[in-house]
């Protein structure tokens, strides 16, 4: 087989001024078009912008396409402050970035996908012909376990802290969001990409259905205290048309992520969390698992209802049954019901 032309260094991307090499904060590129935009900055050639919007559209969620730019930015932070270009990159090269990614302090999870999304990203250059070869191939990478999360949880107690905060000192919003987000164990990601139309009703049950990982669609039971924070922010907001973002900000756009991550500490400050500071939407959907699989809610039904694997076939009849009324929703909603009863009165 004939080997792939070889990319002139000079064509694809030239260096570009040097970032700090503290390789964590605010990405280099915080979206798809932020990061073809570094490209065509850098000097990279056409194709390679081109190509590159290509890999990035292929998958079907913004919000991966997000996750994915924002990840495969930070290797071009490294190689433009090591004054590497990453045409002729070599292995020597990604394994000191991911050296420095550890001396970051950054945890093994998130150096393992910022070094699969810039493996991914050369493996499409080269089948898109306009990269030679794929330095991270073949490389060691961080070894992750469901221990090595650094995801911070919180107790039912600590929970109902933070909503009762919520709901007596801040806006709607923000107490629908956190309700919303503690009941369903839903990604963050996926709250705020859904619209009002989401809203709707199944079997007796109010429900709101979301885009989950892959383009999927899933619906989730909207217990009674969510439904409640939900028509209280909805009320306040006015008429709202179906195809409206659900959660927007005063100007009408959307609530994007760095703010529900900056509003989940806040809150959790001021609620008297102690570790607040550690905390991140994905907290409250960690919660979610963990205090209902301490109370005996069986595994398989927290499994489906976290969305982390697909269940073994023969509990698909089952489950299209009686997934609605078996929801550890409801379980969820009692557990923080009890601990919000159980506060002292201020």
């Amino acid at each position: 087989m004939a080997s792939l032309p070889a990319v002139p260094q000079a064509t694809f991307l030239d260096p570009i001024a040097s970032p700090p090499l503290a390789l964590r904060g605010t990405p280099p590129a915080s979206s798809p078009d932020a990061l073809l935009e570094l490209l065509a900055q850098a000097g990279a050639a056409p194709r390679v912008v081109e190509a590159t919007g290509t890999w990035l559209m292929r998958r079907e969620s913004e919000h991966t396409r997000t996750a994915y730019a924002k990840d495969a930015s930070w290797w071009l932070a490294w190689c433009a402050a090591a004054g590497t270009n990453p045409a002729s990159a070599r292995p020597l090269h990604t394994d000191q970035y991911d050296a420095a990614l550890r001396d970051s302090g950054l945890a093994k999870s998130t150096r393992a996908r910022r070094l699969a999304a810039a493996s991914s990203w050369y493996d499409y250059l080269v089948r898109a012909e306009v990269a030679e070869r794929n330095p991270f191939l073949g490389m060691d990478r961080p070894s992750v376990s469901a221990d090595d999360s650094p995801t911070r949880g919180m107790s039912p107690a600590q929970l109902a802290a933070l909503l009762t905060y919520a709901r007596e000192r801040e806006s709607a919003r923000t107490y629908a969001l956190l309700v919303l987000l503690s009941t369903t164990a839903a990604r963050i990601g996926s709250v705020l990409d859904a619209r009002a139309g989401s809203l709707g009703q199944d079997k007796g049950h109010r429900v709101i259905d979301l885009t989950t990982k892959r383009n999927r669609q899933k619906r989730f039971v909207l217990v009674p205290l969510a439904v409640e924070a939900l028509e209280m922010y909805l009320a306040e907001r006015g008429e709202v048309g179906s195809e409206e973002w659900l959660f927007v900000t005063s100007t009408g756009r959307p609530v994007d992520e760095p703010a529900a991550f900056r509003t989940v500490r806040r809150v959790a400050k001021a609620a008297g969390i102690p570790h607040a500071d550690q905390l991140s939407p994905h907290s409250l959907r960690h919660s979610y698992a963990t205090a209902l699989l301490s109370k005996g809610v069986p595994l398989a039904d927290v499994q489906d209802a976290m969305g982390h694997a697909d269940p073994r076939t023969t509990r698909r009849y089952d489950r299209a049954a009686g997934a609605l009324d078996r929801s550890p929703s409801y379980k969820m909603q009692e557990e923080i019901t009890k601990a919000m009863a159980a506060l002292p009165t201020t």
